[in-house]
């Protein structure tokens, strides 16, 4: 299992456009997949479970990755987030 921490830089944070990414980005991996923020956790692949998390702009979150491919899940969900547009 590894984990990331990044900060969302995005205007309106990761709201339903820019989770919709995401989501597609995360279910690319056969990895488990998580998003934390505080002491909630969703599962990254699902939009209902990001929306929830109510991430805003300078929020920081973990991600976080189980699996065969966990390292190229975490770069390529990391570089959505960094990618954000409003």
């Amino acid at each position: 299992m590894l984990t990331k921490n990044v900060t969302i830089a995005n205007e309106k944070g990761l709201h339903a456009r820019p989770a919709t990414t995401f989501i597609q980005t995360a279910n690319n991996f056969r990895s488990s997949l998580w998003v934390e923020i505080g002491d909630r956790r969703a599962n990254a692949k699902s939009l209902l479970g990001i929306l929830s998390l109510g991430v805003s702009k300078g929020d920081e979150v973990t991600l976080i990755a189980d699996g065969a491919d966990e390292e190229e899940a975490l770069n390529g969900l990391t570089e959505v987030i960094l990618r954000m547009e409003d």
